[in-house]
């Protein structure tokens, strides 16, 4: 194997589609709107990206069969935007990986003749929140401006040490190629996969690309992380509480 392979599995006419990107990353948030769009509408897949710089194992299925990891694209439409959607189980491994399969994306965009690329994901606040913003960072002041529109929000250094992984190459290459690219990032606390998130990002994906989707499962999986939060908040409070001096213990202290 070479050290990227593209299968092409389809080449449908896409009409000036735009490139939606959700691989793993903090909170999972890319790639949680990356897998709803795909569960919610009717999709085609177009490539797969196989690579030496991914991670060397197959994944199994439920019938037992084995299959090289790799990184897909998708197509479909979102209330008459074609969308190319980008994901996967797995980022690249290293430096060099990353800028080479990022290059690799992006010329899978040119040849669908794509010139928005949305990145998606998420930055760590290192605490749950209740509110969630969207942060972001775009290739030019007229994108900053459209998406400042939407309820983006641009902060003076954040997030605090840039954006790396695919979702920052998207951006800076995507830029230096042409594209017209931002990274659109959701506000997680980085512990624990966040379907809010993905939500609020969503919703802004939805006010740029004027589109509708039903959030239905995304609000269920919610649901199902906030029993666990607060599963880990009362076994915390419980562990606290174990941990004062009882008033016997007190009688000690002088």
């Amino acid at each position: 194997m070479d050290e990227i392979d593209i299968d092409i599995v389809a080449n449908p006419d896409l009409e000036s589609p735009v490139l939606i990107e959700g691989l793993p990353g903090v909170g999972h948030v890319g790639k949680l709107v990356a897998e709803h769009l795909l569960e919610e509408k009717e999709s085609e897949l177009v490539r797969r990206v196989y690579s030496e710089y991914l991670p060397p194992q197959v994944s199994v299925g439920d019938d037992g069969t084995a299959a090289l990891v790799c990184v897909e694209l998708h197509a479909l439409t979102l209330d008459g935007q074609d969308v190319l959607v980008l994901t996967g189980d797995y980022q690249a491994q290293d430096n060099v990986g990353h800028y080479r399969l990022t290059n690799a994306f992006l010329d899978i965009a040119e040849e669908f003749g794509v010139e928005r690329v949305f990145a998606l994901g998420g930055v760590p606040t290192g605490e749950l929140i209740e509110e969630y913003a969207v942060l972001g960072a775009a290739a030019t002041t007229e994108f900053v401006d459209e998406l400042e529109g939407a309820g983006v929000e641009f902060r003076e250094d954040e997030p605090a040490g840039g954006i790396v992984g695919t979702s920052g190459l998207l951006l800076g290459l995507g830029g230096r190629r042409g594209f017209e690219a931002t990274c659109l990032m959701g506000e997680t606390s980085g512990y624990l996969v966040d379907p809010k998130s993905a939500q609020a990002v969503l919703e802004i994906l939805q006010k740029v690309l004027d589109f509708e989707v039903d959030f239905s499962s995304l609000e269920e999986r919610a649901e199902e992380m906030e029993e666990v939060v607060n599963k880990i908040e009362e076994m915390e409070s419980q562990s606290q509480q174990a941990s004062l001096p009882s008033d016997d213990d007190l009688r000690y202290i002088g």
